[in-house]
């Protein structure tokens, strides 16, 4: 198989190509690795690599699950795993290996997925871009290389927008499987808290916010994906919300009457909102209403969304201590100052410094947000807003440089819609509904009750009906031409 003929297919695709025996787990292997080789190293969006790794695990490969033996990355978000090394974006971590796989890796595995890479990050996963200085500087966004592909998972997105492998492993505690599927034209779900493992080795991250997905350039990869990983884990602290029996056989059906969608066209604190990102919302507006949904201009929820900035940033400076802590115990002192990026080490004298209580009130913070969200959507089915308030950002727009508290109240403002909902638990999704005149990507966001994934999922693959993005792919700005 060529490279050219491999990127035209999504993962289901193979998949039915590999089951069918018309190609091999090895064949596809080949094809990831020449374009990660190419394509990935020209958009820095790969780190840790182990291309023997993934030829072996192909050659011995037997078909399993739904997506048989198919090639596979990793985010370097320190998702543990036996095989591959995770720096987390850090010099303080750089080479980490896992003695234990992750309970979800294991569910990958188990799914037919053969992970030879890591993806990369910012620092800690704690920026909305990635320009992380363990990876060698920023990772370029595949439509436009002076922009950032978005972050956390900005090395996860430009990997499956540059056609690299159909399907990548993504995490969000902030936005971050939404900012780059937004930045790169690609498709992600964050699902619902608890539905997705974090264990065995932890229970959860950054308080709750924080949760495990998939990036895809298909709806259905992500369905097929999300009905492999999903369900609870023993003595996991929250429970998984029900589910469909497949998510991937509920998107092909119809919905029993019209959605309600409430509409928002304005930000908290009356942020900013570019025109772009409002023509992204208005064209999925159309959509809707021609696919026979309502559509309601819609009042913002009432939050204080200042101090809510503020509580993501106690909850993070506290991560970020007792993760550095963690490791300085376990391996001895470091010299912190030299390998911790600006941002992280302000981050960690933060939560150093931090009374129990200010933790404590964050967390309720977040409790509050998700009974007030709940609440609001009685009244409607799916929110649908901007993804970001802006375009991709240019590199070094938002700087690991700034102190912790400047760094991430920027970053708020950049990502106003996205936050609350993993205080809230909820599902959502950013869809690649629109391009600027320029040919950037812009996302439009939908948001459901909790447990509402399958909803979110139909209604994407509805979008994705009436207007398919799947072969809308960047320019080769940093790629080679393609090879065979």
């Amino acid at each position: 198989m060529r490279t050219t003929e491999y990127e035209k297919h999504d993962g289901l695709a193979l998949a039915k190509l590999l089951h069918a025996g018309e190609i091999s787990p090895v064949e596809l292997m080949d094809c990831a690795i020449s374009l990660a080789e190419d394509r990935g190293q020209a958009a820095n969006a790969l780190c840790n690599q182990d291309y023997d790794l993934g030829r072996r695990l192909a050659a011995e490969a037997e078909l399993k699950g739904t997506f048989g033996a198919m090639p596979f990355l990793l985010k370097d978000s320190g998702l543990a795993s036996t095989q591959l090394a995770s720096d987390v974006g850090s010099r303080l971590f750089a080479g980490l290996k896992a003695k234990v796989d992750s309970t979800l890796n294991t569910r990958f595995v188990a799914d037919g997925f053969l992970s030879f890479a890591r993806t990369t990050v910012p620092e800690f996963c704690m920026a909305p871009t990635t320009e992380a200085v363990q990876n060698g500087g920023p990772t370029l966004n595949p439509w436009d290389r002076t922009r950032s592909p978005g972050g956390s998972s900005g090395g996860a997105a430009a990997a499956v927008a540059l056609g690299i492998v159909p399907v990548a492993h993504g995490s969000d505690g902030g936005g971050s499987i939404r900012i780059p599927a937004s930045c790169c034209g690609v498709f992600g779900l964050k699902p619902s808290r608890g539905l997705v493992p974090h264990g065995p080795a932890r229970g959860e991250g950054w308080g709750g916010l924080a949760v495990d997905g998939v990036l895809s350039r298909t709806v259905r990869d992500t369905a097929a994906a999300l009905d492999g990983i999903a369900g609870m884990e023993l003595g996991q602290p929250y429970a998984a919300p029900t589910r469909p029996d497949s998510y991937l056989e509920y998107i092909d059906g119809e919905f029993d009457r019209p959605l309600r969608v409430a509409k928002w066209t304005q930000a908290w604190n009356d942020i900013d909102i570019a025109p772009e990102c409002l023509d992204a919302v208005a064209a999925a507006e159309r959509h809707l209403a021609a696919l026979g949904h309502e559509v309601i201009e819609a009042p913002l929820p009432q939050l204080k969304y200042d101090a809510f900035v503020d509580a993501i940033i106690d909850v993070m400076a506290a991560s970020v201590a007792m993760t550095v802590n963690g490791y300085v115990r376990l391996v001895g002192p470091k010299d912190l100052p030299t390998l911790l990026e600006p941002a992280i080490l302000d981050a960690y004298r933060l939560g150093e410094e931090m009374h129990a209580e200010t933790y404590a009130l964050a967390i309720n913070r977040f409790h509050s947000i998700a009974r007030l969200m709940e609440t609001y959507l009685a009244d409607y089915d799916v929110i649908l807003t901007p993804t970001l308030t802006q375009p991709p950002v240019k590199l070094g727009e938002i700087s690991m440089n700034d102190d912790f508290r400047s760094f991430r109240k920027k970053a708020g403002r950049y990502t106003t819609f996205l936050a609350v909902i993993n205080a809230s638990g909820q599902p959502a999704a950013s869809v690649p509904l629109h391009w600027t005149e320029g040919n950037l990507p812009i996302g439009i966001q939908l948001v459901g009750r909790f447990g509402t994934e399958a909803t979110l999922l139909r209604l994407s693959a509805q979008l994705e009906s009436i207007a398919p993005w799947r072969d809308r792919r960047p320019m080769p700005a940093v790629a080679s031409p393609h090879r065979n």
